[in-house]
C-alpha cells in the first residue's frame, strides 16, 4: 500500500509543481519540447493520472480483499479517467477566447457628445463609447462646438485626446 500512497502523493506534488512552475520545462530546453507538454503528456494530465492511480490503488488494496494486481488494474483505469478529464478541461480552458483589447485607433469613427464646450482650435471634453463603455476624453476641433452637440471622432491624437468634428444633419 505504501507504493500506491507514494504515487498518489507524488502526483499531487507534481500538480503543485506544474501550477507553480508552469512553462519552466519548456523554457529550460529552449523550445525543443514545444508541443510535447501541451497534449496528453502535459504535467497536469500526468499528475492527475498518478494521483488517481495511487490513491485508488491504495483504497482498493486496503478496503477490499482483492490483491495488488486488481488494485493496480482499478488504479490504472481511474488514473486514465482522471488524466483524460484533466486533458479535456485544459483543452477547453485553452480555447476560451476573450475580445480584443480596445486600442487608441478604435476611437476613430466613433460618435459621441460634447461634455465641455470646445473653442475653435482649443480643447474641450467629449464622451464616447469604446467597447460599450463610456469614455471621457480631451477633444480638439477646428471649429467651435457647443456643449451637448453630437460629434464624430476624426483622429486619435493620444491615448486621452481626440480630434472631432460636429455631426451635421
Amino acid at each position: 500500500m505504501a507504493w500506491f500512497l507514494g504515487l498518489g502523493i507524488a502526483g499531487i506534488v507534481l500538480l503543485v509543481l506544474a501550477l507553480v512552475f508552469d512553462g519552466v520545462l519548456e523554457g529550460v530546453f529552449g523550445g525543443v519540447l514545444d508541443g510535447f507538454f501541451d497534449g496528453l503528456l502535459s504535467l497536469p494530465v500526468v499528475a492527475g493520472f498518478l494521483s488517481m492511480f495511487g490513491f485508488t490503488g491504495a483504497i482498493v488494496l486496503g478496503g477490499t480483499v482483492l490483491g495488488a494486481g486488481a488494485a493496480t488494474g482499478v488504479g490504472v483505469a481511474a488514473g486514465v479517467a482522471a488524466g483524460w478529464l484533466a486533458w479535456k478541461f485544459s483543452r477547453a480552458l485553452m480555447r476560451d477566447q476573450t475580445d480584443a483589447t480596445p486600442r487608441q485607433e478604435d476611437l476613430v469613427g466613433t460618435a459621441g457628445s460634447v461634455v465641455t464646450a470646445i473653442p475653435a482650435d482649443g480643447c474641450g471634453e467629449v464622451l464616447v463609447r469604446l467597447a460599450g463603455h463610456p469614455v471621457k476624453l480631451a477633444a480638439r476641433s477646428a471649429v467651435p462646438v457647443a456643449r451637448g452637440t453630437e460629434i464624430w471622432v476624426e483622429a486619435s491624437l493620444s491615448s486621452t485626446s481626440v480630434a472631432v468634428r460636429p455631426v451635421e444633419r
